[in-house]
């Protein structure tokens, strides 16, 4: 049971997590302008007093950073400059007619069948609006006839802001400490750590160095779900991120027989009330979570102060 951490098996399973960002894009009056009119089929481009002209539009030059004269309408076929695959999918370099800039597009052909200098033309997907994905690819078109450059005329207002998210996915390894840790908060309802080098007190999380000696650390050791704030913050607004609604608070947290702090959370009704009641050394308990675990930090819902 308290063996040293060595001794737990090194493969152990790794846990699935997902990072997730949304956020609002802002794409400008150039951009948003191209992504507006996508919906009606149209490939909207820039004209700049150089007599340039780049498609998509853009806001300014990336030659000398002049801004537009004008907004273009841009062909619909042009020729492949050059070509790659991708996750199975082949990604090309796509010089509109008239125009001075490579696109990057998909191709929609076999990269057997590509080679540069080929005539293509673009391929729409229909029902999608607001998304250069409009454009499902460019097939190739060996007899398309070369398209000319032609004022815009009118356009569509272009979109204000874009609803855009990123999500990042991976696997973790928790390994033989961070993995025993969690075991025992799943399976046991207990929270333990790993001895210092030179006190019978323990560190949380359990590492295999210990900070203060540079040792490896020693043998297990089970904390107290009990234990003392050291630090804390009444949390009393709302912000981008948070997991619970306000009020609460913010506490840096050490466990009876542990040495170094647990951060978590104290849940208050009364902002007031709970600057009387917490600051450091207020003494709290962990509340857990009924039903099944998970195995997790999230195991403990919270914290509450221990009247004593």
């Amino acid at each position: 049971m308290y063996s040293a951490p060595e001794t737990m098996p090194i493969e152990l399973p790794t846990f699935h997590a997902d990072i997730s960002l949304p956020y609002t894009l802002t794409p400008g009056r150039a951009a948003g302008t191209f992504l507006a009119e996508v919906k009606n089929k149209r490939i909207i481009g820039s004209r700049f007093a150089s007599g340039m002209v780049v498609a998509p539009a853009e806001d300014f030059s990336s030659v000398d950073g002049e801004e537009p004269e004008s907004f273009v309408e841009a062909p619909q076929t042009g020729v492949l400059t050059a070509f790659t695959r991708v996750d199975g999918e082949v990604i090309g370099f796509i010089k509109l007619d008239g125009c001075d800039n490579e696109f990057p597009h998909k191709i929609l052909a076999d990269l057997s069948d590509l080679a540069v200098g080929q005539r293509v033309e673009a391929e729409w997907q229909d029902g999608v609006e607001e998304s250069i994905t409009a454009i499902k690819g460019f097939r190739l078109a060996p007899d398309a006839p070369e398209g000319a450059v032609k004022p815009a005329g009118e356009t569509e207002e272009p979109l204000g802001s874009i609803k855009y998210a990123l999500s990042l996915p991976y696997e973790h390894a928790y390994g033989p400490y961070y993995g025993r840790m969690f075991d025992e908060i799943r399976e046991n309802g207990r929270v333990m750590g790993v001895r210092c080098t030179n006190a019978d007190v323990a560190l949380l999380p359990p590492r295999e160095i210990d900070d203060i000696s540079h040792k490896k650390t020693g043998t297990w050791k089970t904390c107290a779900d009990t234990g003392t704030i050291r630090g804390c913050s009444i949390i009393n607004m709302e912000f981008v991120g948070q997991t619970r609604e306000p009020p609460y608070v913010y506490a840096e947290i050490v466990l009876d027989g542990a040495s170094t702090r647990l951060i978590h959370m104290i849940e208050i009704d009364d902002v007031e009330d709970a600057k009387k009641r917490i600051k450091p050394g207020t003494r709290v308990r962990a509340i857990w979570t009924e039903g099944e675990r998970k195995g997790s930090m999230s195991d403990i819902e919270r914290f509450e102060v221990i009247d004593e």
